[in-house]
């Protein structure tokens, strides 16, 4: 796994991504997939319009981006979790960035 990326946040089903983990992992990418396994985030790249996904929203000017991803959470009963700065890594095998979900207090 590659160097971690701090300042993912996670609110109300929202992955809030600063704009040094857009640049450096998902340039050019307009939506992503996320899924939540084994207590872990995972962020994968939608290379294809296609083939769906959730858009990665531009949230301010500093490119930071935001991806609704309410039902994901909700699924896994987890809507009401929120955290910040969470540490993630680029996983090359999964394809995908990661991070660890805080556990729900």
């Amino acid at each position: 796994m590659a160097e971690p990326v701090g300042g993912i946040s996670l609110r109300d089903g929202a992955v809030y991504l600063p704009a040094a983990a857009v640049e450096t992992y998902f340039r050019g990418i307009h939506s992503v997939i996320v899924l939540i396994r084994d207590d872990q985030l995972m962020i994968l790249p939608v290379r294809q319009a296609t083939a769906g996904g959730c858009l990665l929203k531009i949230r301010n000017a500093a490119g930071d981006r935001v991806v609704q991803a309410r039902d994901v959470f909700q699924d896994m009963g987890l809507l009401d979790l929120e955290a910040d700065n969470l540490p993630a890594r680029w996983d090359s095998g999964a394809g995908a960035l990661c991070a660890p979900l805080p556990k729900k207090m």
